[in-house]
């Protein structure tokens, strides 16, 4: 029997991660800790949990537990990983994989002094349906990359009158950018990764309420970004990533290439199977020589879906190896996250790896 213990219950944790663990087999979930003993309490019972804790190192001193389900926000992430590593426990933490890649690598260089622990971060999910086709596209269609062109977006005007959102705390997010982490991360399952970065970004809501302490707080997580830089495969990439941009469209990427050109956008009639946090796309292609664009439909056998838990726990008893997301693939994407805020706040480009 493999026993879990949480720590931080948050939205994905109660959606996903508590069922689909539960699931599995030959796994219980023994423990949790939540942000107060009430709301860990009320997960305790809907899940039928025998232990709730008010303080997370309870559970990572707890001799019973096996494994760690981190579903804090990132400014948690490093030190409760290292902890839980040095007890002995397994460690699947929410994505993104640290505040900054300092500690991704710390999380990372602490990892390799336990290889018989497994580590996992959560995916980004967006394209998981979608990701063998693409790259198989890549491979065999696209020739050598010209512009990979990733354009993400609310498509929301500005609000004023919101609350601030975790993700504009940089006490919680740290330098984590809106969802760029996502889009850069699925990028790296085609493309592989960036080797320069040219950035510059905007603050445009400066001030709002935080929910929990009602007090006006200061934000400096931009709310526009636009990047540009060189790919490590070659050809180029831009990045252009807002909640600011009214009207624009949510998700439209384009990767150019010398033989053809790939557009992946949002679809609400897609039928391709979808699973956990996925999005409905429509990939379509333009092959050098033609005028017209082809849907480009993933085949069954290639339709991926969300396996966060499953892989978890089939790597804890030596079935499979973490595919999605391993912490050597978080540290490069967090790498890049950090030289997007350093380029952008110098006015210079940035060479990765850091």
């Amino acid at each position: 029997m493999i026993r879990i213990g949480i720590v931080g219950a948050g939205g994905n944790t109660i959606s996903a991660h508590l069922p689909k663990l539960i699931n599995q087999n030959g796994v219980e979930v023994v423990s949790v800790a939540n942000r107060t003993i009430a709301s860990g309490e009320k997960v305790a019972k809907k899940f039928n949990i025998s232990k709730v804790f008010d303080d997370w190192q309870n559970i990572i001193l707890d001799d019973e537990v096996d494994a760690i389900c981190i579903g804090t926000w990132p400014y948690m992430h490093s030190a409760i990983t290292i902890e839980a590593l040095e007890a002995g426990k397994h460690v699947l933490t929410e994505a993104r994989m640290a505040m900054n890649s300092d500690e991704a690598e710390l999380m990372h260089n602490v990892s390799k002094n336990y290889p018989d622990l497994i580590t996992q971060i959560v995916p980004a999910p967006h394209t998981l349906p979608y990701d063998k086709t693409i790259k198989q596209w890549v491979t065999e269609e696209m020739g050598n990359l010209i512009l990979f062109d990733v354009r993400s977006s609310t498509g929301e005007f500005i609000n004023y009158d919101r609350e601030m959102h975790w993700r504009e705390n940089r006490d919680l997010s740290g330098n984590n950018i809106m969802h760029m982490g996502i889009f850069y991360e699925a990028g790296m399952r085609w493309l592989g990764t960036a080797a320069s970065v040219m950035a510059t970004s905007s603050v445009n809501v400066k001030k709002r309420i935080s929910p929990d302490t009602g007090q006006v707080s200061e934000i400096s997580i931009p709310d526009h970004l636009e990047a540009i830089g060189e790919m490590n495969i070659g050809g180029n990439f831009h990045i252009s990533h807002s909640t600011v941009l009214g009207g624009a469209e949510k998700i439209e990427i384009f990767i150019y290439g010398t033989d053809s050109t790939l557009k992946i956008s949002e679809d609400i009639n897609s039928t391709t199977p979808q699973s956990f946090n996925t999005v409905k796309l429509k990939l379509e292609t333009l092959k050098k020589g033609t005028n017209k664009w082809k849907i480009l439909k993933p085949k069954k056998t290639n339709v991926g879906k969300w396996r966060v838990e499953e892989e978890f726990i089939n790597a804890i008893k030596g079935k499979e190896k973490i595919t999605h997301t391993t912490f050597s693939d978080g540290v490069k994407y967090m790498q890049f996250t950090d030289a997007l805020k350093m380029s952008s706040e110098l006015n210079k480009k940035v060479f990765l790896p850091l």
